[in-house]
């Protein structure tokens, strides 16, 4: 199955009023329990990239370890997490950053990514872009060159693909869904 026959928003669950009422919560869980599926989102994300000499590939916190690992398998490329404060052992850089529902902290190991590394960053979902905007702000402080940002999903009224395009990033992402 390749990507072009594959309706990504079909394998993608929507969850009406989670976290909180009025937000329509899109749960890539699905679109991960089908092999089929999985693997044509994992070719279509990386297709863009192969040849872009991608060194690393950084996730966020907790699906973007998920994509992580899969599409640094598949640019044979090496991965390193992005993580929420307090969860990694070695001395790490932190940033804080805005969330739809308040601020919270990341952090990366300083030692992950030496200057000049060609990066591509992933996670599930780009909203508003703030947990996004704080991963490229902690590449960028080690000096990585950042190749690019890919997501499964978009929700463009919220702005997180042009906050990050502002800062320069390129985005891709394999679709989009109106709303929150």
């Amino acid at each position: 199955m390749s990507a072009s026959t594959v309706d990504f928003v079909a394998a993608i669950r929507t969850i009406p009023d989670y976290p909180k009422p009025g937000i329509m919560f899109r749960d890539i869980t699905t679109l991960l329990a089908s092999p089929e599926t999985f693997r044509a989102a994992v070719d279509a994300m990386v297709a863009p990239y192969k040849d872009e000499g991608v060194a690393l590939v950084a996730g966020i916190e907790a699906r973007g370890f998920i994509l992580g690992g899969a599409l640094s398998h598949q640019l044979s490329a090496g991965f390193v997490p992005i993580r929420k404060k307090g969860k990694l052992p070695h001395e790490t850089i932190r940033v804080a950053y805005s969330l739809e529902y308040g601020v919270d902290e990341m952090e990366m190991h300083r030692d992950a990514v030496a200057p000049g590394t060609r990066v591509l960053l992933t996670d599930d979902l780009i909203a508003t872009g703030g947990t996004a905007e704080g991963a490229v702000k902690l590449l960028r402080e080690l000096g990585a060159e950042i190749v690019g940002a890919c997501f499964v999903i978009d929700l463009p009224e919220l702005g997180g693909r042009k906050r990050l395009e502002d800062l320069g990033v390129s985005v891709k992402t394999l679709v989009a869904f109106a709303g929150h």
